[in-house]
């Protein structure tokens, strides 16, 4: 296991190296500023990665906003209120969307989410908080389904299973004992999961969050399908077609003709990989942390 885990270390490390290697033309020409510099222009050999930084944010924060409460949600659902046999073929069903492809994924939000966004979704939300100071500006623009909002929610849905399995397995720690104690002193069921399973499990929760989160910063074919790929301005509405660092190297990568432009495309996985890594790392420390409590699985 240790050698394993060691020559995964290596791997990543080595891939790193490699593409810090490839992306150093880029990193000494620009420094930091590739990083905040909205410009990103082949024929001019100028290059800024803030338009697919922005995305990449967007459209994960969304993700995670709208995965997180239906994932909670449905792991408290499964452990506490169903049956033990119903409740297992609940989680087998929302965990059967892990392997479901990409492409199906992005197929199905082409042809049926898109659509369903701009004629009615996408409306609903423009005509009710568009008015709205602040807020509204989220909310601007024409609707065309293909765009920033649409991506974080097929997101979402990616990441729904890797939520709700972690947020499952961390609420299924929590001591029997701790939550009988709560009952017995009177509390209802929903104070008991409030004030004792809640507050036991959210390290996890927080955990698998961030890996999801990791999932949807990586994820590349069905953000490319739907996110409309076509503006690199960086803009406050959601109804804005963009990119994501992974969509922009998907359809640019075969397009870099110079060594500069290359560079810029090896520097945007670099900061992929490196951003990835870390939500992937700190997810699973928090993970570990919470299984090693009492009461948690590696002291059942």
């Amino acid at each position: 296991m240790r050698a394993g885990s060691w020559s995964m270390i290596v791997l990543l490390a080595g891939v790193i190296v490699l593409l810090f290697i490839y992306s150093q033309p880029t990193i000494e020409k620009y420094g930091f500023s590739f990083l905040i510099s909205s410009d990103w222009n082949p024929v001019a050999q100028d290059f800024g990665a803030a338009p697919y930084i922005f995305g990449t944010i967007v459209t994960s924060i969304i993700a995670v906003i709208l995965a997180l409460p239906l994932a909670v949600g449905a792991a408290l659902f499964i452990s506490e209120y169903t049956p033990r046999a119903i409740g297992n073929v609940l989680s087998f069903i929302i965990e059967l969307l892990v392997a479901i492809p990409s492409v199906g994924f992005g197929l199905w939000g082409l042809f049926v989410l898109a659509p369903f966004m701009r004629f009615t979704v996408d409306p609903f939300l423009r005509d009710t908080f568009g008015p709205i100071p602040i807020i509204g500006a989220l909310f601007q623009g024409n609707t065309i389904g293909q765009d920033l909002l649409t991506a974080g929610v097929i997101l979402a849905i990616m990441i729904l299973p890797t939520i709700l399995s972690i947020a499952r397995e961390i609420i299924a720690q929590v001591p029997r004992l701790q939550k009988e104690g709560m009952l017995a002193l009177g509390a209802t069921k929903w104070e008991m999961l409030r004030k004792a399973v809640l507050p036991y499990a959210w390290g996890g929760i927080v955990g698998g969050a961030m890996l999801g989160l990791a999932r949807a910063i990586g994820e590349t074919m069905a953000v490319t399908m739907v996110i409309g790929n076509s503006s690199r301005q960086i803009s406050a509405s959601l109804f804005t077609p963009g990119y994501t660092i992974a969509s922009a190297i998907a359809n640019q990568f075969t397009e870099a003709d110079s060594a500069n432009y290359f560079s810029a495309i090896v520097e945007l996985g670099l900061v992929l990989l490196v951003v990835s890594s870390a939500f992937n790392i700190l997810a699973r420390i928090l993970v570990h942390r919470i299984n090693r409590l009492p009461g948690g699985a590696s002291n059942q």
